[in-house]
C-alpha cells in the first residue's frame, strides 16, 4: 500500500455527492475507507461511480439497536467518520457525537451538510445551487443581463463541501496526533462556499468589485479574461491578465488597434471584447491552439470531457487514468515519497462484510 494516509482508518456512512467525494479524496491518499451501506443495497454496485473507488463496503441495518452496538465496535477503532445526514439523524440512530466520542475519545466526527448543524435552515432540504445562492457566489457568475447559470455542483458540493470536510478531518486527526482530543467537524457548504469567495469579498471591500455580472476582471467583463467562440463553434479560453502576457495575446491575434493599449480601462472593455470576438471567429479552436501553443499568452482550448484525457499535456502527466476499462481523474495532489494510487474500482455493497467483521470482531448475524 502507498499514500501519505496509509494506516488511517475512516468509516463513511453511504450517501451521495460531497460525502463520498470526501471519502474518495482520503482513500486516494492511502486511507482505509470503509463504506457503510444500507442492507437493501447488498450485492449491488455501480462500477462507474468513481467516488467509491479504493473503498471497502459493509452493509448494516442501523435501525436495529443490536446493529448499532456492532457498528460502535468499528467506531472505537477508526480515526474518523464521515456522515452526511440531516442534523439529528445520527443522534436518533444512537450514533451521534455523544455516543461515538464516548466510545472513541480520539474520534474525528465529520459532518457534511448544506446549511450546517444549526441555524434557521438547518432542517431544510437543499442542493448545491441553493447553498451557493446565499453566499454571493452564484450572483457573481454569468453574463450581464442574464440569469446566473448553474456552475455544475462544483462550488457547494465539492469545493465548499467534500473538499472542505476532507481538510477538516485531516486537521482534526493531526490535532489528535499532537495530543489533542477527538471532536466534531461541522462542514457546511454555505460556510465552505463563502470561504471560497474570500478574494471577491476583498475586492468588494476595496471598491474593486461591481455587483453586476460580467463587469469585473475575472467574471467575463474583461476582453482578456473570457471564453470566445471559434469558427468551428468550439471555444477558446483567454486569461492574459499580466501586461507581458497581454502583449503576446495581441501579437498572436494580430490586433494593433491603439485602444488595446488601455488594457485596464473597463469603460472600453465591451468594444474591445467585440474586436477580440470577431478575430477569434476567423479560425477554428484547434488552429488557435496551435498558434498559441508554447507561448505565455495564457490561452488554452476549451476541451470536452471526452477530449480532456487525450490532451498531450494531461496525458504526459497522467492526469487521467484508466481503471477497469473506465477513464477517470487520477488521484491528486501528488507526493514524492508516498505516491498515491487507486487501489481498486468501486466495489459492491457488502462485498467486504466477512473481512470487516473479522477485522473488528463483529457478529455478522447482528448486522441485519
Amino acid at each position: 500500500m502507498s499514500g501519505p494516509l496509509t494506516g488511517v482508518k475512516i468509516l463513511e456512512f453511504s450517501g451521495i455527492g460531497p460525502g463520498p467525494f470526501c471519502g474518495m479524496m482520503l482513500a486516494d491518499l492511502g486511507a482505509e475507507v470503509i463504506r457503510l451501506d444500507r442492507p437493501q443495497s447488498h450485492g449491488r454496485g455501480n462500477s462507474m461511480d468513481f467516488q467509491n473507488r479504493s473503498k471497502k463496503s459493509i452493509t448494516a441495518n442501523l435501525k436495529e439497536p443490536e446493529t448499532v452496538i456492532e457498528i460502535l465496535k468499528i467506531i472505537k477503532n477508526v480515526d474518523a467518520i464521515i456522515e452526511g445526514f440531516r442534523p439529528g439523524v445520527m443522534e436518533k440512530l444512537g450514533l451521534g457525537p455523544t455516543e461515538c466520542l464516548q466510545a472513541n475519545p480520539n474520534l474525528v466526527f465529520g459532518r457534511m451538510t448544506g446549511w450546517g448543524q444549526e441555524g434557521p435552515l438547518a432542517q431544510s432540504a437543499g442542493h448545491d445551487i441553493n447553498y451557493i445562492a446565499l453566499t454571493g457566489a452564484l450572483d457573481s457568475i454569468g453574463r450581464k443581463g442574464e440569469a446566473p447559470p448553474p456552475p455544475l455542483n462544483l462550488i457547494g458540493d465539492y469545493g465548499g463541501g467534500g473538499m472542505m470536510l476532507a481538510y477538516g478531518i485531516l486537521a482534526g486527526i493531526l490535532n489528535v496526533k499532537n495530543g489533542g482530543k477527538g471532536q466534531i467537524v461541522d462542514a457546511a457548504m454555505v460556510d465552505g462556499a463563502s470561504v471560497l469567495m474570500t478574494m471577491f469579498y476583498s475586492f468588494k471591500a476595496s471598491g474593486f468589485w461591481k455587483e453586476e455580472r460580467s463587469s469585473n476582471l475575472l467574471d467575463g467583463g474583461a476582453h482578456f479574461y473570457d471564453t470566445f467562440k471559434c469558427k468551428d463553434g468550439k471555444y477558446l479560453s483567454i486569461g492574459s491578465i499580466e501586461p507581458q502576457f497581454y502583449k503576446i495575446l495581441l501579437e498572436k491575434l494580430e490586433l494593433d488597434d491603439e485602444r488595446f493599449n488601455k488594457q485596464m480601462d473597463s469603460s472600453i472593455w465591451p468594444e474591445l471584447k467585440s474586436l477580440v470576438s470577431e478575430k477569434v471567429l476567423t479560425k477554428t479552436r484547434d488552429e488557435w491552439a496551435a498558434i498559441f501553443d508554447g507561448t505565455d499568452a495564457c490561452v488554452a482550448p476549451v476541451l470536452s470531457l471526452s477530449e480532456a484525457p487525450l490532451n498531450q499535456h494531461l496525458k504526459s502527466r497522467g492526469t487521467f487514468v484508466e481503471q477497469d476499462g473506465f477513464m477517470q481523474p487520477a488521484p491528486a495532489p501528488r507526493f514524492s515519497e508516498t505516491p498515491n494510487q487507486i487501489k481498486h474500482g468501486p466495489c459492491k455493497a457488502g462485498e467486504h462484510n466477512s473481512e470487516i467483521a473479522e477485522l473488528f470482531n463483529l457478529d455478522l448475524s447482528k448486522l441485519g
